[in-house]
C-alpha cells in the first residue's frame, strides 16, 4: 500500500469527526424538537379538551346535537384543530371537518378505546377520512353527578403542520451547521498543514542529508506556525546535519588523502581479506599484475598472480600474524622482475584481523645497474689488464736477452707501441666521455645551427681510408637545405664511431649514411640513420651494447683494435643534442643505428621558451 502524506492522515480524521460530531448533534437536536412539539402539540391538544369537556357534556346530555355539530365547526376553525364526539358506542355525534352522519364506528380506535376506559388516549394514526397522517387525543367526558360515561371528545391536528414548524427551524440550524463544519474544515487544514509542513520540510532535508548535501537550510522559529517540539527537532535536525557535514569532509578529506597516497605510491601495494581475495590494489600493482586495478576488487590473488614463494608468504601471515619479508622474481612479457615483497598483517580500526597488506618494490633495475656495475668493473679491469699484462711480458721478454735479437726486438717493440697506443686509446675515449658528460649535464656545449650535409660528407672522407681498407663501400643520402642546431664537432665524431663501427662488421659489404626529415609527435625531427650489412647484433645484447665497455663479441671487437666505448659515446653525444638513439639489428643481415634530432625550427621554439621562462622567473625574484 503506498503511503500517504501526513497531512491526508490528519485532516480527512479530524473533518470526518467533526461531520459526524455535528450530524450526530443535528439528529439528536432533531429528534428532541419533534418530541419536544410533539408532546407541545398533545399537552396543547389536551387542554383545549379540558377547556371544552364542560360544554360538550352539556350539549350531548340536553340532546343539542345540531347545536353541538355547529359549535365544533366554529371552535374547530379557531382552533386550528379537529374537533370529534363520540359517542360511548364509538357513533360520531359530531365532527369539526367530516359529516359524522357517514362516518364509521370509531369505537375500536386506540384512542378511543383509551378514553372509554376512563383515561387520556393519545396515537399518530393514519387518518382514512382526510388521507393524512395525524396526531389524536382523546378525553373522556362523564356525565355530570354520575360515573358514567357521557361521551369522548377528540382533538386532532395533521402531523404535515407539526413538521413544517420543524423544519422551520431545522432548516437555519442546518445550514449554520454546515457553515460552522465548512469553517472547520477550513480551520482543520490550516492546522493539519501547520502540523504537516514543517515535517515536509524536515523530510526533504532528512532526504538532503541521506544524498549528501548538508547545505540544505532548515530554519523553523517557533511562532510561526511550529510547535516548540518540531522546532527542538528541526534545530537538532541542522546541528546534526552541519556535524555530519563536518565529519564527512574530514573522512572525504582524508579518503582523498589516502587515495592520492596510494594510488602514487611507486611500490605495487596490495590489501587482501582473510579469505585471500583482493580489498584493493593500487595502479602501480595493477600495472604490475597486467590487471585494471579498478575492477580487481573481490577476485582472488591465485587469479591475479600466481607466484608460489609469494603466496606462502601471504598464507604463513594470515596464519601467524608475522611479517614478512623476501625477494621474489616475477615472470612476464618483458622478462623476469625483481620484487622486495613485504607482507604484514592488516587491522581494521577495532584491531580486528582482516588480512594482509601487500608491498612489492620493483627492483628490477637496482638489480641490473649492480649487474652492470659488476660488469663495468670486470670489463674495465679486463679492457686495460690485457694491454699492460701484454706490455709487461714483451718488456720482461726483452729485459731476458730478446734485446740482443734485433728481428725479435722490433717486433716485440712494436707489439708493445701497439698495446701502449690501444691504452692510449682507451684513456682519450674516457676522457672524451667525460667531458661529453661533464660539458651536458652543465651545458657548456656550443651549438649553432648548420646543415647536416658538410657534416655527414666529413665523416666518411674520415672513415674512407678504412673503408677502403677493408673492402667496404661508404655511400649516403642527405638532401641539401636540411638544418639543425649542433655542435658539429661533436655529432662528426658519433657519425665517425657509428661508421667505423659498421665498417668492423661489415667487411667486404657496404655502410649506408641516410638523413631525412618526419614529423615527430612534438613537431618536426631529424632522422640520421647508419647501416651495415655486417654480422649483425644479437637481440639479447641490443638493451646493453650502449654501455660502456660491453661488446656482443669480445674477441671480434678486440681484434680489430676497438675500445668498447664508442657507442657509449655516442649515446651521450645524442643526448647532449636532446635527441634519442635506437638500434635494430638482424643476426647476419646487418644493423641500423637510429639518431632522432629536433629540428632546427623546433629547437630554436624549445630554446625561446626556455629563455622566457628564465627571463619571467628571474623577473618574478627581482620583484
Amino acid at each position: 500500500m503506498t503511503p500517504r502524506r501526513l497531512l491526508w492522515h490528519i485532516f480527512p480524521a479530524n473533518v470526518l469527526t467533526i461531520f459526524v460530531a455535528v450530524g450526530l448533534v443535528l439528529w439528536c437536536g432533531a429528534v428532541a424538537l419533534h418530541d419536544f412539539h410533539l408532546h407541545s402539540t398533545e399537552d396543547d391538544l389536551e387542554a383545549q379538551a379540558v377547556m371544552a369537556r364542560s360544554q360538550v357534556r352539556d350539549f350531548v346530555v340536553s340532546g343539542k346535537i345540531q347545536s353541538l355539530r355547529r359549535w365544533v365547526r366554529t371552535v374547530g376553525r379557531e382552533t386550528g384543530s379537529r374537533i370529534s364526539v363520540i359517542a360511548p358506542n364509538g357513533v360520531v355525534l359530531a365532527d369539526s371537518e367530516e359529516n359524522p352522519d357517514v362516518m364509521e364506528l370509531h369505537n375500536t380506535r386506540a384512542e378511543v378505546v383509551a378514553a372509554l376506559e376512563g383515561r387520556v388516549g393519545r396515537a399518530i394514526r393514519y387518518s382514512k377520512t382526510l388521507g393524512e397522517e395525524r396526531l389524536y387525543v382523546t378525553l373522556p367526558v362523564p356525565a355530570a353527578g354520575e360515573g358514567k360515561l357521557c361521551c369522548v371528545l377528540r382533538l386532532s391536528r395533521p402531523l404535515s403542520s407539526l413538521n413544517k414548524g420543524i423544519s422551520a427551524v431545522i432548516l437555519p440550524v442546518i445550514l449554520v451547521s454546515l457553515a460552522v463544519m465548512f469553517l472547520a474544515a477550513l480551520v482543520t487544514w490550516f492546522i493539519s498543514r501547520n502540523i504537516s509542513r514543517p515535517l515536509e520540510k524536515m523530510t526533504r532535508c532528512a532526504e538532503a542529508f541521506a544524498d549528501g548535501n548538508f547545505h540544505e537550510q532548515l530554519q523553523l522559529l517557533p511562532g510561526r506556525g511550529a510547535a516548540e517540539e518540531v522546532v527542538t527537532l528541526s534545530s537538532a535536525m541542522a546541528r546534526m546535519g552541519a556535524l555530519l557535514d563536518e565529519k564527512i569532509q574530514d573522512i572525504v578529506t582524508h579518503h582523498n588523502q589516502l587515495s592520492t597516497m596510494f594510488s602514487s605510491m611507486v611500490e605495487a601495494v596490495v590489501a587482501i581479506d582473510n579469505e585471500e581475495r583482493i580489498i584493493s590494489l593500487n595502479e602501480a600493482a595493477g600495472d604490475l599484475f597486467g590487471v585494471e586495478y579498478s575492477t580487481a576488487d573481490g577476485r582472488l590473488m591465485q587469479q591475479v598472480v600466481r607466484h608460489v614463494g609469494l603466496q606462502q608468504m601471504i598464507s604463513k601471515t594470515l596464519v601467524s600474524r608475522e611479517a614478512q619479508e623476501e625477494e621474489v622474481s616475477l615472470h612476464d612479457d618483458s622478462g623476469v622482475r625483481c620484487l622486495q615483497a613485504s607482507v604484514v598483517s592488516l587491522s581494521d580500526g577495532q584491531h580486528h584481523h582482516v588480512g594482509v597488506l601487500v608491498v612489492l618494490n620493483d627492483v628490477t633495475r637496482l638489480r641490473r645497474l649492480e649487474e652492470i656495475r659488476r660488469d663495468f668493473v670486470a670489463n674495465v679491469s679486463h679492457e686495460l689488464r690485457t694491454p699492460v699484462t701484454s706490455i709487461q711480458g714483451y718488456v720482461e721478454t726483452l729485459l731476458d736477452g730478446a734485446l740482443d735479437d734485433r728481428e725479435n726486438a722490433e717486433h716485440f717493440l712494436r707489439v708493445v707501441l701497439r698495446q701502449a697506443q690501444r691504452l692510449t686509446a682507451i684513456f682519450d675515449d674516457l676522457l672524451a666521455l667525460s667531458r661529453i658528460e661533464d660539458s651536458s649535464s652543465e651545458g657548456t656545449i656550443v651549438r649553432q645551427p648548420g646543415e647536416l650535409r658538410p657534416v655527414v660528407e666529413e665523416a666518411l672522407q674520415t672513415c674512407q681510408l678504412k673503408a677502403e681498407e677493408n673492402g667496404v663501400e661508404l655511400k649516403y643520402t642527405c638532401p641539401n637545405g636540411i638544418e639543425m642546431i649542433m655542435n658539429r664537432t661533436l655529432l662528426v665524431q658519433a657519425l665517425v664511431n657509428l661508421i667505423l663501427n659498421g665498417i668492423t662488421s661489415a667487411r667486404e659489404g657496404f655502410v649506408a649514411v641516410d638523413v631525412k626529415k618526419c614529423c615527430g609527435t612534438e613537431g618536426e625531427e631529424i632522422l640520421l640513420q647508419v647501416t651495415d650489412n655486417g654480422i649483425g647484433i644479437g637481440r639479447e645484447h641490443l638493451d646493453r651494447i650502449f654501455e660502456r665497455f660491453y661488446r656482443p663479441d669480445k674477441a671480434r671487437s678486440r681484434k680489430f683494435g676497438g675500445t668498447g666505448l664508442g657507442l657509449a659515446i655516442v649515446k651521450h653525444i645524442v643526448q647532449a643534442h636532446n635527441g634519442r638513439v635506437g638500434v635494430e639489428s638482424v643476426k647476419g643481415e646487418g644493423t641500423t643505428f637510429t639518431l632522432i634530432f629536433p629540428g632546427a625550427a623546433t629547437e630554436r621554439k624549445d630554446l625561446v621558451q626556455s629563455s622566457e621562462k628564465d627571463w619571467t622567473e628571474e623577473g618574478k625574484l627581482s620583484n
